[in-house]
């Protein structure tokens, strides 16, 4: 499951781009606003205003949201600045907190992406399933 803000849906079309996905991806969410991390995900709105949208805390909740929305054992979720504008010197642009939840607990990570929109976005993406891969082999690992 994916819960993405500024990736777009990129995560989830990362995975549906894969012949036979349909076996194992179910659904994701696009909560671009804070108004939809909340209505969709159950991001509790104070959580937004203490620490911003572009944050660990909401990131978390927002995985955790995902998960019980689903019933899904695994998720990922990202939210971030893509640019070209938003960013401050606290979170410039190219900011991304990741977030994934396995049967391994939960696990996040911030990340300093540097490009365009574009490469932002894509970088986030491809980290965010690289990092579920990784926890994915190492839940499995006998």
């Amino acid at each position: 499951m994916t819960a993405e803000s500024c990736t777009g849906g990129l995560i989830a079309v990362t995975c549906t781009d894969l012949p036979g996905s349909s076996r194992w991806f179910e659904r994701g969410w696009v909560t671009y606003s804070n108004a939809a991390k909340s209505d969709l995900l159950g991001v509790p709105p104070k959580l937004i205003a203490q620490y911003g949208a572009v944050s660990e805390p909401v990131v978390c909740a927002m995985v955790q949201g995902a998960l019980v929305r689903s019933g899904a054992q695994v998720a990922v979720a990202a939210t971030g600045i893509a640019g070209p504008d938003g960013g401050h010197a606290d979170k410039p642009v190219g900011t991304v907190w990741l977030s994934w939840a396995s049967p391994a607990g939960l696990h996040s990570a911030r990340h300093l992406f540097r490009g365009d929109r574009a490469a932002i976005r894509r970088s986030a993406a491809r980290e965010s399933l690289t990092h579920l891969l990784t926890l994915l082999t190492k839940d499995t690992a006998c």
